[in-house]
């Protein structure tokens, strides 16, 4: 059974639409609503869909429908477009009949993956005390902030902000990670702080313009070195009031650009009380301004990942305490920060909230920030650029059209 753009069903399948649209169709009248229609996809489907994903239904439905209702042909158009844009076919799935070994796909995966290796660039964003190198130690477990491997001291603060990156590979039971750290010195320590975002927006730009520029080549590398930023860690003072406008200003102006995480630093000045607090006015006001922080809502693609995403998002920002100094608990060696009035110890739950950062960091997120990097931010930033390009250079002839001069 065919489709538009020469997408064929299967005999089973178009069955299976039959069945399910007759079903929806209680009172036989050869036509369903068309606001049910997204429903009915997941349940043809077997998996919940993301709001996005029940949007571009609920419109290509729309824009077939008839008076509000919606006829057996023109839902299964919509159901041949949808099934191009996902491999979850739930009741349309071909039974196999026997052994394949489409399941070693997932092993060849890793394999090639793990020879290449793989890449993550952090940024760290905030003023001079805020224990920005501390923490990226804290997280990796090693001295690779910029100062602690090149024993740089403070000194003086810098008239403008700077960009410094230093680069490690570190590995941990045969995964080899490239791991990028960039520090923002003297970010906010001036009088007059107007603008200071523009040169930490500009290398973030500057970063996606490189990858462009390898993508169009001609002969491009068969790998290009992902040099894009992929978190940028932004450090509130934990003042137990609210947010700076240098905060939301900076957030405003980046949070378009790259997945932002915002976090309180020092979080051990505060009692438990005025941490509560202060977390509760910081999500105020960057709802209030209308800024978007990783994980953003819109980007959920089904109920699980966004059950998941949700209880991240009430935590947030995250109160973190960071030490790479170690000490002796019951015979247990923990980082933590020794007080007058006891040990903070950074990895305990209980005592500040650095486990649930380093938990979506490294061990349940990286890739996923990896993804939002490539399909959400830099998309934009290319679909900008090329349709500028095209803009100075004039409409491109189609394929069939192009001579041998221009081949």
């Amino acid at each position: 059974m065919s489709s538009q753009q020469g997408f064929t069903l299967s005999g089973k399948q178009f069955e299976a639409l039959c069945a399910a649209f007759e079903a929806a169709d209680a009172q036989k009248r050869g036509s369903i609503d068309v606001q049910i229609v997204p429903k009915l996809v997941q349940d043809v489907l077997g998996s919940s869909l993301a709001p996005s994903e029940k949007d571009a239904i609920r419109l290509r439905a729309e824009s077939k429908a008839k008076k509000g209702v919606l006829y057996f042909a023109d839902f299964v158009e919509v159901m041949s477009e949808t099934l191009q844009t996902t491999t979850q076919w739930g009741k349309l799935t071909t039974t196999l009949s026997g052994y394949v070994g489409i399941d070693t796909l997932q092993e060849q995966m890793r394999k090639k993956a793990l020879k290449r290796g793989f890449e993550f660039h952090i940024m760290v964003v905030g003023g001079s005390g805020l224990g920005k190198s501390t923490l990226v130690n804290t997280l990796f477990k090693a001295q690779i902030s910029r100062r602690s491997c090149t024993n740089e001291t403070e000194g003086t603060i810098p008239k403008t902000v700077q960009i410094k990156s230093v680069s490690h590979v570190i590995e941990e039971k045969g995964v080899r990670l490239k791991l990028t750290v960039t520090d923002t010195p003297g970010f906010g320590d001036q009088i007059n702080n107007e603008n200071c975002w523009l040169p930490i927006l500009e290398f973030i730009n500057d970063q996606y313009e490189k990858y462009l520029s390898e993508e169009v080549n001609v002969s491009r590398k068969k790998h290009i070195p992902d040099t894009r930023v992929h978190v940028c860690l932004y450090f509130i003072s934990p003042t137990g009031h609210s947010c700076r406008p240098l905060d939301l200003e900076f957030m405003k102006r980046l949070d378009k650009v790259v997945n932002i995480v915002p976090i309180i630093a020092k979080a051990d000045t505060l009692t438990l009380e005025e941490r509560y607090a202060f977390k509760k006015r910081v999500r105020e006001d960057l709802e209030f301004h209308g800024i978007q922080f990783y994980p953003m809502k819109s980007l959920d693609e089904d109920e699980e990942e966004t059950a998941i995403n949700q209880a991240l998002r009430e935590k947030m920002p995250f109160a973190i305490v960071g030490s790479d100094r170690e000490y002796q608990v019951n015979g247990k060696s923990v980082l933590g920060r020794k007080t007058k009035w006891g040990l903070i110890e950074v990895e305990n739950k209980n005592h500040c909230e650095f486990a649930l950062l380093r938990d979506m960091l490294i061990r349940t997120h990286m890739q996923d920030l990896k993804d939002v990097t490539d399909s959400i931010h830099y998309e934009n930033f290319r679909r900008e650029r090329l349709e500028m390009h095209s803009e100075f250079a004039g409409p491109t002839p189609p394929y069939h059209e192009m001579g041998e001069s221009n081949l």
